[in-house]
């Protein structure tokens, strides 16, 4: 990125300036600024600002420092001359706010040999420097070359290595196609504040050219699809009118819907606002024979358990498209613990080695009997969640024990959405010291439930949150290529996906929220770096997050490979397939998967963007989604060979995409 450098002036000033810049080093000895003032530029801006007071310039260096660091700098830059207990001092007041140091080695008269400069570069890694930046003066092109080869040295994005005078001009340029998260550029000619500083206009013009990065507000994101169905599911089952508000159409709402209405549930729907009248589920109510999900993974698994429930004979289970390709893992034997028999007719299709599996059509034969069962949750959550779902309504109480449990947060939003209808369940998490301290869901082992019999659901006024999983593809199109504003999102969701927030917060993204918790939530561009993230718990996050992983600087680790398998198709393959024909290294290594990324900047610079051309989605809306976002920030155009999939989760995202 294009870092300029701003001295000699007032507040207003450096922010009418900051509206058109990506990032800002504010030199605070040279700008007249007061405390307050300094509190108002670091808290409120969304630009990167890294915040500078030259120790021998400003005797009160170490206070201003402090001061910015608080208000919400996202870097401060410490010289290596400041003594020792001044570095530790900032070192520490970064460290407790989040922002990154950079210690800055600087040269006005000349360039050190390599192996000075080598030394610098591990003094600065030893006194704290995340980023270490070394400037020297350049007399010829051997000084440029000497101060160059440091980035061989060097992990990627940590070094800024650039040099002074007009020998070290376009050393400037050349940093950000060796690898530097940023260089330096200033407002004009007359306000450099080194020799050799490029006009940032100027500088801009040669790094980006044409580039177009993004810039959109106030996207509306659609409802959660996940709250969506549960909802409309127990309202269905309910005794009474509903009133669900918030709503919107997609191909597994709509079948949600349809399988309302196959219950015997009335189903009235106006705009974002749906009216059922349900049917006062109990135990064998239902004389059905057939059942229809679409193309639902989460539906059908819903239905399996209550199905078994309601009806007194058994009931076939039918789906459509690349759902019938999908085995229901540990579905025979999680649902023959309460008693429940299976008959998949879809094995017929497939081969012997994966005939352990269910595949649809099935027949689902109850009844269903409760009591105390221990379950395994590799498979994820969404049956179990249907178990959550029937066993109430059965006559006995019931206890599921999960053990090695996958998708939490999808269990408690069915828990949670069950409650609203009037069908209380008891939970109880396990894990070590280390769960018990921080209640990170990815460290919980076990899993309990507890639900007497006996419940009826209960009709109810539902609002369905905004879906965190349609806001994903947008956030990190925000956080890679430009500025990106999203609305009607809950930062105190339980939805998994919401968890894009700590992943662009730890890859290093800029990002923003006005009345929480239910603001606008603003992303935009920031010098990124390698993160690791365990997507257990939200696989469906995967495909975005690696095309975010290519853009970060190094190696990013994911975790939770083995949850891709058997989604809309083999994700982690199409993921593989996408990144290596974009030119972007992988590795699968068991569950985890190592992506090397490059940083935007660096790929426009050196010519190392994506390769564009033409790609196939699989008919999965979740590869759509991330070859779309990915397309941002190819050479050419990305076709992708079947787009409408998307209707599944999101029919208006390709228009909504446009606005970016």
């Amino acid at each position: 990125m294009i870092c300029t450098s701003i001295q000699n002036k007032e507040l207003p000033d450096i922010q009418k300036l900051l509206e058109t810049l990506e990032m800002a080093e504010i030199r605070l000895d040279r700008c007249a600024l007061e405390e307050e003032d300094i509190d108002v530029l670091f808290g409120d801006s969304d630009v990167p600002l890294v915040a500078t007071c030259r120790l021998a310039e400003e005797s009160q260096a170490p206070e201003i420092l402090e001061r910015a660091i608080q208000a919400g700098a996202k870097y401060v830059d410490l010289e290596m001359e400041a003594p020792a207990a001044i570095g530790r001092r900032i070192r520490e007041a970064s460290r407790n706010c989040g922002t990154v140091v950079i210690r800055s080695y600087h040269n006005y008269e000349g360039t050190p040999s390599r192996e000075v400069l080598l030394s610098i570069l591990e003094r600065a890694r030893s006194f704290g420097g995340e980023v270490v930046k070394i400037v020297t003066t350049a007399t010829c092109a051997a000084d440029v070359e000497v101060l160059q080869s440091l980035y061989r040295e060097a992990a990627p994005g940590t070094l800024v290595a650039l040099c002074m005078g007009p020998e070290g001009r376009q050393s400037r340029l050349d940093a950000l196609k060796l690898g530097a998260p940023f260089t330096y550029a200033c407002v004009s000619e007359e306000e450099a504040t080194a020799p050799g500083q490029w006009p940032t206009e100027a500088l801009q013009q040669a790094v980006y050219g044409g580039f177009r990065f993004v810039n959109a507000a106030e996207l509306p994101m659609p409802s959660s699809k996940s709250f969506a169905q549960r909802a409309i599911v127990a309202a269905a089952l309910a005794e009474g009118v509903s009133h669900l508000d918030g709503y919107s159409p997609c191909g597994d709402n709509e079948n949600a819907l349809a399988v309302a209405k196959a219950l015997g549930a009335k189903v009235k729907t106006d705009g974002n606002k749906i009216v059922i009248t349900g049917i006062g589920a109990t135990p064998d109510c239902l004389k059905v024979e057939e059942i229809h999900t679409g193309e639902s993974g989460l539906l059908t698994r819903l239905m399996v358990p209550l199905l078994s429930v309601l009806s007194a004979q058994p009931v076939r289970v039918t789906g459509e498209k690349t759902l019938l390709g999908r085995p229901l893992s540990n579905a025979h034997d999680i649902m023959a613990t309460f008693g429940v028999r299976l008959y998949p007719e879809g094995n017929k299709n497939v081969s012997e080695d994966r005939k352990a599996d269910c595949y649809l059509p099935l027949k689902v034969a109850g009844p269903i009997i409760p009591g105390r069962a221990d379950v395994s949750g590799k498979g994820g959550s969404q049956l179990i969640s249907g178990l959550l779902a029937a066993l109430p309504l059965a006559a006995g109480k019931s206890t599921v024990y999960v053990h090695d449990p996958r998708s939490i947060p999808y269990l408690f939003i069915t828990v949670d959405v069950l409650k609203k209808f009037g069908i209380r369940i008891g939970s109880e998490m396990e894990g070590d010291d280390a769960f018990m301290e921080t209640q990170d869901w990815s460290l919980c082992t076990g899993l309990n439930f507890y639900m007497r019999g006996g419940q009826r659901y209960k009709a109810a006024d539902f609002s369905i949150e905004a879906d965190w999983s349609a806001a994903a593809p947008f956030l990190t199109a925000g956080a890679i290529f430009g500025d990106v504003e999203v609305t009607g999102l809950d930062t105190t969701s339980l939805q998994a996906d919401i968890s894009i927030l700590d992943i662009l917060m730890q890859a290093g993204a800029s990002m923003s929220q006005l009345d929480e918790p239910t603001g606008s939530i603003h992303v935009r561009r920031a010098p990124l770096s390698p993160f690791q993230a365990d997507l257990n718990n939200c696989p469906d996050l995967f495909p975005v997050v690696a095309v975010l992983a290519a853009f970060c600087p190094g190696d990013s680790h994911l975790l939770g490979v083995q949850r891709l398998r058997h989604k809309e198709t083999d994700r982690a393959q199409a993921i593989v397939e996408m990144l290596s024909q974009m030119g972007v290294p992988v590795q699968v290594d068991d569950d985890e998967m190592t992506i090397t990324g490059m940083g935007l900047t660096q790929r426009i610079a050196a010519g190392r963007l994506l390769k564009g051309g033409s790609y196939v989605s699989h008919a999965d809306h979740r590869m759509v989604m991330a070859l779309k976002l990915a397309s941002l920030g190819a050479d050419a155009p990305v076709l992708i060979d079947d787009q409408a999939c998307v209707a599944k989760s999101f029919p208006g995202f390709n228009e909504l995409f446009k606005r970016l």
